[in-house]
């Protein structure tokens, strides 16, 4: 299953409310969430992978701010992450009986004012927990749940960074998005090779390129990029490892709509351009699903069901759909519903028809979409493979994502038009 994705806000921005809906574990099996109950916040965790989902509060001695920070591990433990005017403090909770246990982690100073903390998404083994300091020069990496003495310095990285997404099924291959210069670049970190730093995305040379989303099965990415419209992001897809650029379907343009992706199909490693994508689009009337696919035209569009927590939500690897709502009939539910038929259609190679519509197999490509035969101007995404490094100790057994490269070192010269 792919867990949902996290803001991508900087940390410490919008501290006076919570920062998601829910958080889910890679495999899908707990769900943590800060509830409110009259005016008063608390903890809670939901257990997914079982006949019916429940959930269980995990109130402390008093209620929580609003800012407060919640993660379900692997074992059903919930770390929470509190902040004490510039000291954050970590622990885990869990029930013990009518009341709540606690187990102090330790916590990270942030003296500067200017310097904010928060959770990056749950690890992929779940029994790990990170964290991203923010600071006005550069941004730290830090293990909070998992370590052997507390919380752990990993990781120092130039810039100011944002996001966080996984790309391996480790633990060890983390993408932040760096701010350096005025200009955002997605940027991968190697958590086993003391924080190293290299490239991930770059579409054009002075574009902003974020990477909203990742499925370690296929190599599938989607990503954020003002490249084919300068001032204006758009929604783009590529696969990690591949020679071709980055696509920018005309069908994830929607007027007046904020489209965001939060959850791929896992399970598909040899079919990248046949996963269902999962969308969040909030538009003037409200917000609702999307379910696409790289290989067709059209995003199918699906009510969310009443009292869905935006933004969360995860795919089964047979095409399910299960999105977490609550409502005060039901405090603790789960919609599923299966992932639209395929219709048949081609990989988009340019115009899709508008949101929503099915394209015909004769469109012309728009200007500024991507696609084999119409590549991004200028540029092209840095995601091709990188030679192996030397290193005195053999590697890990355990396979690790493909690493990109700098862009002069991509095989894209062909694809890219000047």
């Amino acid at each position: 299953m792919t867990a949902c994705a996290i803001e991508t806000t900087a940390a410490g921005e919008g501290d006076d409310v919570p920062a998601a809906g829910c958080s889910i574990t890679a495999d899908g099996a707990y769900a943590a969430r800060l509830a409110l109950d009259g005016d008063s916040w608390f903890p809670e965790r939901w257990t997914l992978d079982g006949p019916e989902p429940y959930a269980v509060p995990l109130p402390g001695n008093q209620p929580e701010e609003p800012g407060t920070e919640v993660q379900p591990m692997g074992d059903g433990r919930v770390l929470i992450h509190r902040l004490v005017e510039r000291r954050h403090a970590f622990s885990l909770l869990y029930p013990t009986g009518p009341d709540t246990g606690e187990l102090p982690l330790g916590a990270v100073e942030c003296p500067d004012p200017g310097t904010g903390l928060r959770l990056l998404p749950p690890a992929p083994d779940g029994m790990r927990a990170y964290a991203l300091e923010v600071g006005p020069r550069s941004s730290a990496v830090w293990l909070v749940a998992g370590g052997a003495f507390g919380p752990e310095h990993v990781a120092e990285v130039p810039g100011r960074c944002s996001g966080g997404i996984w790309l391996d099924r480790t633990g060890r291959i983390l993408a932040l998005d760096r701010e350096l210069g005025g200009i955002t670049k997605a940027v991968v970190v190697d958590l086993e090779r003391g924080g190293e730093v290299s490239p991930l995305l770059q579409i054009a040379a002075g574009s902003d390129d974020r990477l909203l989303l990742a499925d370690p099965d296929s190599g599938l990415i989607l990503v954020g990029s003002d490249a084919p419209s300068p001032g204006q992001e758009r929604l783009g897809w590529g696969v990690l490892g591949s020679t071709l650029p980055v696509r920018f379907p005309e069908c994830l343009r929607m007027a007046e709509c904020v489209v965001t992706p939060f959850a791929i199909q896992p399970g598909q490693a040899l079919t990248p351009e046949q996963c269902a994508v999962a969308l969040h689009i909030e538009g003037p009337l409200g917000g609702w699903v999307g379910v696409w696919r790289p290989a067709e035209r059209r995003v199918h569009h699906l009510p969310a069901p009443a009292g869905w927590l935006p933004g969360a939500g995860l795919w089964t690897e047979g095409g399910k759909l299960r999105l977490p709502y609550a409502t005060q009939e039901t405090p603790c539910g789960v919609a599923e519903s299966a992932a639209p038929a395929r219709t048949g259609g081609t990989e988009d190679r340019g115009n899709t028809g508008g949101p929503g519509n099915t394209g015909g197999p004769g469109d012309a490509g728009a200007p500024g979409d991507a696609g084999p035969e119409g590549p991004v101007r200028n540029g092209a995404a840095v995601m091709g493979l990188d030679a192996p490094r030397q290193s005195p100790e053999p590697d890990p057994p355990e396979p690790v994502v493909p690493r990109p490269v700098p862009l002069q070192q991509a095989p894209l010269g062909r694809l890219v038009t000047k």
